[in-house]
């Protein structure tokens, strides 16, 4: 392996990392509000829905261009076993976010 970026990326490269981007900065600057938000007042969890929503936008993202260097730039002598463990590897992170996700809404009081 050379380093070198490929002559032909994929064409779902650039919106994947347009939208881990977008969805980064949503995340950040809804974590930033709700902390200015939540100093003394009773937070709505509905408003738990945006940062939720772009974590989630962030972790596919993330799955579909690690799908593309991993497996969609293997090409054809691909092998069983790496869409297995790409597979695996995918719902594990998915389930811890779908874990942190479930524990942040069970920990809210009322």
């Amino acid at each position: 392996m050379t380093g070198k970026p490929s002559q032909n990326p994929h064409p779902w490269r650039k919106p994947l990392l347009a939208a881990e981007f977008i969805a980064l900065a949503v995340l950040v600057g809804s974590m930033a509000m709700l902390g200015q938000v939540s100093d003394g007042n009773e937070l709505n969890a509905a408003w738990l829905l945006i940062p939720a929503a772009a974590s989630l936008v962030v972790f596919l993202s993330f799955l579909g261009l690690m799908y593309l260097r991993w497996i969609a730039a293997a090409g054809a002598g691909q092998s069983r076993r790496q869409r297995v463990l790409f597979g695996l590897l995918a719902l594990t992170l998915l389930g811890v976010w779908a874990y942190a996700i479930a524990q942040t809404w069970h920990s809210l009081p009322g």
